[in-house]
């Protein structure tokens, strides 16, 4: 097997670091993979705001709900969908940038930091590093905005806290391989019983590691998603100069 191959399905998100400083080249070689990674018709609408500085860590922490692994990790980054350098580039050629009223910009740009963020993921891996990816910045956006400085037509989608690992996590066990690959067409059929058994196998992996307040897969994705799980993204989107009604 490829090593890269067993770089992503050996993935496991860290929550536990040590305070060793990342050095300066290994960080700018991860950090080369979102900067060559693709982008919609070369829009180059990714941007990546490196935080090293303790004090703006713990600020990110609290604005992500608490998560002291932000706080405790050497190294966290930002991923910043970026229509602000397009618009930039077009008004000095005189021409208004229009696109980010539309969802489709949201959609695209979202994509394209999900492509640089699993590049980064798996070139710190591959540098000895461990990684957690964090949706929790989008908790509270209008005060990471104001901390980064980011100019309109900007908006923080996700970041990684990146550093050196001090007691690893374990893998979780996934889905059956059939609710995720589908040939040709989505196939529904026999999806209840295959959740019910991945219920009952997370279950038994919390009781594996010592977790006994480890729940189901179905009650863990309802703490979330009975609820709108960030509900102040549309108005910071907005404040930020992106539309959704085209």
């Amino acid at each position: 097997m490829n090593s890269i191959i067993d770089i992503f399905t050996s993935h496991k998100s860290e929550r536990s670091f040590t305070e060793q400083v990342v050095d300066d080249a290994i960080l700018d070689r991860i950090i080369s993979t979102a900067y060559r990674a693709p982008t919609s018709v070369n829009s180059q609408q990714v941007s990546v705001v490196v935080t090293r500085d303790a004090a703006k860590r713990a600020q990110i922490s609290q604005i992500a709900g608490g998560q002291p692994w932000i706080a405790k990790a050497p190294v966290f980054l930002t991923f910043v969908l970026d229509m602000h350098k397009s618009r930039v580039a077009m008004n000095a050629i005189d021409r208004e940038q229009i696109a980010q009223q539309s969802i489709e910009s949201i959609v695209s740009g979202a994509t394209d930091v999900g492509i640089a963020l699993g590049s980064v993921m798996a070139a710190a891996r591959a540098e000895g590093l461990g990684i957690v990816p964090i949706g929790g910045i989008r908790r509270d956006p209008d005060a990471l905005i104001s901390l980064l400085e980011l100019p309109e037509y900007t908006f923080p989608v996700a970041g990684v806290v990146m550093g050196y690992v001090d007691e690893p996590s374990h893998m979780k066990p996934r889905l059956p391989l059939e609710t995720f690959r589908h040939e040709e067409a989505y196939r529904t059929a026999g999806l209840e019983e295959k959740i019910a058994a991945y219920n009952q196998e997370m279950v038994q992996h919390w009781q594996n590691i010592g977790r006994a307040d480890g729940e189901s897969w179905s009650e863990s994705v309802s703490g979330y998603y009975q609820n709108i799980y960030f509900p102040h993204v549309l108005g910071a989107l907005k404040k930020q100069g992106f539309g959704t009604d085209k």
